[in-house]
């Protein structure tokens, strides 16, 4: 579904002559064909699923923002702009991220089941935090946040 609305944007934004959101899903729908070719090589189905398109997306997001920061710290603001609306528009087809307080209830809840009393235990209750959370939340600000409840 997902997949299917980025290719039906990227006519919409070819027919509108938006060369910048046109040039952007471009190369997200570029991404998702090296997966599925990955993924034929593999001998696995070669369509991907909804779950493999949103974690690419929130991949690419990520490297999108390690870029602006690195050009920010450049001194390349007008580099660093660009990478920050490619974010904006990629985020425009990632689920809604929960809330710091929605994620704390999700991290309390997952480290009362795995028991989790030290950091120590953190690797645990990150790994049943982010069942939960995997595509709604930010993995950093989980990990910050269970860091904080273990300490």
């Amino acid at each position: 579904m997902l997949k299917g609305k980025i290719s039906s944007d990227l006519k919409e934004s070819l027919k509108a002559g938006d060369s910048f959101r046109s040039g952007v899903l471009r190369m997200i729908i570029s991404v998702f064909q090296n997966k599925e070719i990955e993924k034929r090589s593999g001998g696995k189905p070669a369509e991907l699923t909804e779950e493999e398109v949103v974690e690419i997306l929130i991949r690419e997001a990520k490297k999108r923002k390690e870029a602006a920061e690195i050009y920010a710290k450049g001194g390349r603001d007008d580099l660093s702009q660009k990478e920050i609306r490619e974010i904006e528009l990629i985020k425009k087809y990632l689920p809604e991220q929960l809330s710091e307080q929605e994620i704390e209830k999700i991290v309390k809840v997952a480290i009362e089941k795995t028991n989790a009393k030290e950091q120590k235990d953190f690797g645990r209750a990150m790994a049943e935090a982010m069942k939960e959370l995997k595509g709604k939340a930010d993995a950093k600000l989980t990990s910050e946040i269970v860091k904080k409840f273990l300490s």
